[in-house]
């Protein structure tokens, strides 16, 4: 097959681009170019959009002696990430900008100029596994990926290779290390790499402006003023502007953000507590079980707990979230319900619930779900 790998300039997809390479492939090596001032980016971020990143891999290429070619997405990267990011929070929710890449940049974009240059497959160095079509986890439970790669469709993922699914990753600097490349010992990625100084909120602050608002305890008490619900996200303890704790001597959490209203609400741990989700922009969740409950387990961070649920596909006849984001026009009319088995905590509009069956050969992904709603956990 002729292959491109998609190559970061980290250890990952280094090694991804080698096993492709070994398993006989045509392989040609690309980076994406996502920042549109990649000299401002500043080396060492721990990103994958610096130029070191894009020399890094450039290097490796040249050991591996394949061709390398930089192909510039930074300005879909900027209408798709970005731009997304930055709207999301704006109305009160809680974006994945690594899970958003990876729809929009690295399995569409990609894929599809991949796919119409006559490649056959896009190589990734994502931990998880893909055998005839079945997406689970990666061998190595502390690195596990197949949460970002949820918002995949099928089709996609019949052109993806994830060669590095199968091994842990101590195992994968070895093997760098043995191929001689330079970024063996590279450290992994995890800086939001178009924020690489980690000041998300001055970031949003400088996009979004001030928008003034009110931060109130669970009974309706004003509390404080703020300068815009961009500044807060479900779960969150500090940085609240109040004394860090209430009158009652317990932290205070951010339980609900009212984007229309201004309004963060705080209150006690206890009122983080959800259990049910609502879930749209659904991927991948089969038509054939709308209407029938069927048991599954439920992750909503990319490295968050996983608790049972049992999961309904139903007819979703709103056209718009309650936090006001319209809905795209080639989605299906359904939305997932989840009934959570245990409580789970800090879980906020915009962030993904991806749903999985257990197995014992590695969790099976059946799909995944934008989170528009949740329910208080009621039971005791």
């Amino acid at each position: 097959m002729r292959v491109v790998a998609a190559m970061s300039g980290g250890v990952d997809s280094a090694v991804a681009a080698s096993r492709a390479l070994e398993a006989g492939h045509d392989v040609v090596g690309v980076h994406l170019a996502l920042s549109q001032s990649p000299e401002a980016v500043r080396a060492g971020s721990r990103g994958c959009c610096s130029l070191e990143d894009s020399a890094d891999a450039r290097r490796v290429a040249d050991k591996l002696g394949i061709p390398f070619y930089v192909w510039d997405f930074s300005d879909r990267f900027k209408a798709d990430v970005i731009d997304n990011f930055v709207d999301s929070y704006s109305i009160g929710e809680t974006p994945n900008p690594c899970l958003r890449c990876n729809e929009k940049i690295k399995f569409e974009a990609l894929l599809d100029r991949s796919i119409a240059l006559g490649f056959d497959a896009v190589a990734t160095g994502h931990y998880a596994r893909l055998h005839d079509g079945v997406l689970r986890r990666g061998i190595d439970a502390n690195k596990d990926q197949s949460y970002v790669l949820g918002v995949l469709t099928d089709e996609q993922l019949a052109h993806c290779m994830f060669p590095v699914g199968d091994t842990i990753k101590p195992d994968i600097r070895e093997e760098a290390a043995e191929n001689g490349f330079g970024v063996a010992s590279k450290p992994d990625s995890h800086d939001i790499c178009f924020i690489p100084d980690g000041r998300t909120q001055a970031f949003l602050g400088n996009k979004i402006g001030l928008r003034p608002g009110m931060v109130q305890s669970t009974g309706g008490e004003k509390l404080a003023d703020h300068d815009g619900v961009y500044g807060f996200t479900i779960g969150q303890r500090k940085g609240l502007g109040l004394p860090r704790e209430g009158l009652d001597g317990k932290p205070r959490y951010v339980t609900d953000i009212d984007a229309a209203t201004g309004t963060v609400t705080v209150g006690h741990r206890r009122d983080l507590r959800i259990g049910g989700i609502v879930a749209d922009r659904l991927k991948r969740l089969d038509p054939e079980v709308h209407g029938r409950e069927f048991d599954c387990e439920v992750q909503v961070r990319a490295h968050g707990g996983v608790v049972p649920a049992v999961a309904r596909l139903v007819d979703d006849p709103e056209p718009v979230t309650p936090a006001g984001r319209n809905k795209h026009e080639d989605e299906a009319p359904f939305r997932l319900e989840l009934e959570l088995a245990e409580p789970l905590e800090g879980v906020a509009r915009g962030q993904a619930a991806v749903v999985y069956r257990p197995d014992e050969a590695g969790d099976i992904l059946l799909g995944s779900g934008t989170i528009r709603a949740t329910t208080p956990w009621d039971r005791n």
